[in-house]
């Protein structure tokens, strides 16, 4: 190969200069804010910020310490319903079991049911694409192209709908609440629609369009796991029926963390509980159907009132708190610096 020699420009040749532009842009010449971080400048910063979050924190504990709520694992109480649960060959058998508990004061105000899962892992990545969406919205789609496999189509070919591990592994315990007043069990009346995000219900989830859901469902079948197809899931509110089931799309939003808890009725104020729940004796009666054994898990149902801050999660607050405690701190160990190496710069001028 040969060298390539440069030379020198002749006497009235430019060499092309590789400076940028002198324009504005260019340059760097356009007109900006430029902050002049001062001590009195930064520590204020510091300090405000610190009090800001250390305020606010301290609220926000406040207001989640003044929720009232009733939490009760029912996985020991229920354990011979548990144990037949553990056989899948028993799954059309029904099992039921209760739980008495005692509300010393009366809970005043909205009250909301959840039911928690312990050791329950949703967050895993294939659990968590293992759904359709498109068949959500309910369109006609090829599910087989979707990545809910293996809970796709049965041996024979029939789809299932709706598919995907999510959907398969959905909590179906029934929980009724008594109060027992009288030597009587009055049963709470509870609320189980409108408790899902107006986001999922009229955007996320739709019902194939048919003049009825049963015909809009012909030809799938339900998951293994359910004991009832998806257009039966409330049979006694046709609105509450298919992908647009309350508890359906509750149960769709997977969770973050292996314990969690969903929300499953609202208590309506009627009668003798206008006001929310009275003080007394009450009793679950829970139709079990859910096993948790084999991956030692356990169920709890809660009862919760909620404030301006939302339920009973201090999480918010605590972090509001180690924010402000961090950058007071800071504050103050940044005031220790500039005073220390001020009294050296003293020092030396004398």
């Amino acid at each position: 190969m040969k060298n390539k020699t440069s030379f020198p420009p002749q006497e009235g040749e430019t060499r092309p200069s590789r400076c940028p532009d002198n324009t504005a842009f260019k340059q760097q010449k356009l007109p900006a804010w430029k902050p002049q971080l001062t001590i009195a400048s930064v520590l204020s910063s510091f300090f405000l910020i610190g009090t800001f979050c250390l305020a606010v924190g301290v609220c926000l504990i406040l207001s989640a310490n003044s929720v009232r709520e009733i939490k009760i694992d029912y996985s020991d109480k229920c354990s011979d319903c548990s144990k037949l649960r553990e056989n899948s060959s028993n799954w059309n058998k029904e099992c039921h079991c209760s739980v008495n508990f005692t509300l010393k004061e009366h809970i005043l105000g909205d009250v909301f049911m959840y039911y928690g899962l312990q050791n329950f892992y949703q967050n895993h990545r294939r659990y968590v694409k293992s759904r359709s969406d498109a068949q959500l919205l309910g369109r006609n789609v090829n599910i087989q192209k979707s990545y809910c496999a293996p809970f796709t189509t049965y041996r024979n070919g029939t789809p299932m709908a709706p598919c995907g591990a999510i959907a398969n592994s959905m909590f179906n315990d029934t929980i009724d609440l008594f109060y027992n007043i009288k030597s009587a069990a009055v049963k709470v009346p509870l609320l189980k629609t409108g408790n899902s995000w107006w986001t999922d219900k009229n955007v996320k989830f739709r019902n194939p369009e048919s003049h009825n859901l049963s015909s809009a469902f012909a030809g799938t079948a339900r998951p293994p796991y359910w004991q009832k197809p998806v257009y039966l899931l409330d049979e006694e509110d046709e609105r509450n029926n298919g992908y647009l089931n309350d508890d359906f799309i509750i149960w769709m939003r997977v969770s973050a963390f292996a314990t969690f808890r969903n929300l499953y009725r609202r208590v309506r104020h009627v009668r003798l509980f206008a006001d929310g729940l009275p003080a007394g004796n009450y009793t679950f009666r829970i139709s079990y159907n859910f096993p948790v054994t084999k991956f030692k898990g356990r169920k709890h149902v809660i009862l919760s009132t909620v404030v301006w801050s939302g339920g009973s999660n201090p999480f918010l607050g605590i972090a509001y708190v180690v924010t402000g405690t961090a950058a007071t701190l800071t504050g103050f160990v940044i005031t220790a610096i500039h005073l220390k190496l001020r009294k050296k710069k003293t020092y030396f001028q004398k």
